[in-house]
């Protein structure tokens, strides 16, 4: 009795890749709409506070700007790096967890700052622009906090021996 064994390796690649250097489906997908519509309501919000000339108290307005532009600076940074791929040719660095700890400080700092230029404004009406395009930017960095919760912290499927 001969018996012959065969065996058989099947491979199965799947590509991500929509052809290049650029990821134009991240600008497609949800975090990437939240990431641009962050980056836009903080422009927004700086260009009201920076362009008006009646500030009531120098000291908050320009914690606001720099607390808008270091944000929007940051996550413009974060989009341009998963649009080229680059947190892909550094693996060292937990890209979800760093974005996790920049929308939850970012999110405590813009609400401070909104809150002393709500306070401050006088009733100058780009000033209350410039603190209701902060409060949203807070709603959407809320949003991305909890999003970026579920991918980095979330509840992993644990498997239970019998």
């Amino acid at each position: 009795m001969s018996h012959t064994v065969v065996t058989t390796t099947t491979t199965t690649t799947t590509s991500t890749s929509d052809g290049g250097i650029l990821n134009l489906g991240y600008a497609r997908s949800l975090q990437g709409l939240l990431k641009i519509a962050q980056v836009i309501v903080l422009l927004i919000a700086f260009l009201c506070v920076h362009c008006e000339p009646l500030w009531t108290d120098y000291s908050a307005y320009r914690y606001f700007e720099v607390v808008t532009l270091w944000f929007l600076i940051a996550f413009l940074i974060f989009f341009l790096m998963y649009i080229f791929r680059l947190q892909k040719k550094i693996p060292c660095i937990n890209w979800t967890l760093t974005e996790f700890l920049h929308y939850a400080v970012g999110a405590v700092l813009i609400l401070i700052a909104s809150i002393v230029a709500a306070v401050k404004s006088s009733s100058i009406s780009a000033l209350v622009a410039g603190s209701v395009f902060g409060f949203i930017a807070t709603f959407l960095l809320a949003i991305s906090i909890w999003m970026s919760y579920k991918i980095t912290c979330g509840s992993q499927p644990t498997s239970a021996a019998v």
